[in-house]
């Protein structure tokens, strides 16, 4: 959906997004030692999830719903699931872990299994932190030595598709002082962006319940029509 510019009432907005959508992770740096990301032998595809701010660990109520419905796409395929290790709460300079864990797992997957497919996907928080793991430049202003390198451009071969849900939009983050995030090139091509009617983190919207986890199950589906499609 396309997302425009407009007003925003500050107290109303403040409060749903929980500091979900304030990008202060480009402040500080984190290390996080990454989990394998497939089992042996490796799988036909790979799903690396990254759920929302206050989600449990795991993948969320959208994360499972999206591999739900992506492996009853694809019934003939092996799939593993790698739920994104990071915090997930409202204290953003922890996304950056997601980062790195996402990227060293992209990573190591398409070192040690190069036929796996790969699909990365994400929800609200989830979203930003997957997003900006495809990134191919550091954001303008910010001190390149306190992120995460962006991955090699070789990597992209080996994902397939890229399904983002409730991804935070450039007036949220101009409305924080924060940079927009910003799919990069070499997976902008093979990326679905969704966003329920009305949810203010990626609409012009103000209903929150459109945000909430849950709001995304039926559109799940369209993330794993595109992604099996992809595949």
């Amino acid at each position: 959906m396309l997302c425009h510019h407009g007003p925003v009432n500050t107290p109303r907005i403040l409060r749903p997004l929980g500091g979900a959508l304030a990008l202060t992770w480009l402040l500080h740096s984190i290390t996080a030692t990454p989990s394998p990301a497939f089992a042996e032998p490796c799988p036909d595809v790979q799903v690396l999830f990254a759920r929302g701010t206050g989600e449990e660990p795991g993948l969320g109520a959208t994360g499972q719903a999206f591999v739900n419905a992506l492996r009853d796409r694809l019934p003939e395929r092996t799939m593993e699931v790698y739920a994104v290790n990071y915090p997930a709460t409202n204290d953003w300079p922890t996304g950056k872990q997601g980062i790195r864990d996402a990227a060293a797992n992209i990573e190591t997957t398409a070192a040690n299994c190069p036929t796996t497919k790969m699909v990365l996907s994400g929800f609200s928080q989830g979203a930003a932190v997957m997003g900006f793991t495809t990134a191919a430049v550091i954001p303008d202003g910010v001190d390149g030595t306190d992120v995460p390198r962006p991955m090699p451009p070789e990597v992209a071969d080996h994902v397939a598709a890229v399904v983002l849900f409730g991804t935070p939009n450039e007036r949220a983050m101009n409305f924080l002082g924060q940079p927009p995030v910003v799919v990069g090139p070499a997976y902008a091509a093979k990326t679905l962006q969704l966003c329920v009617p009305e949810d203010p983190v990626c609409s012009e919207g103000l209903n929150f319940s459109a945000h909430a986890p849950g709001a995304y199950d039926d559109i799940a589906n369209e993330g794993a029509t595109y992604a099996a499609n992809r595949l």
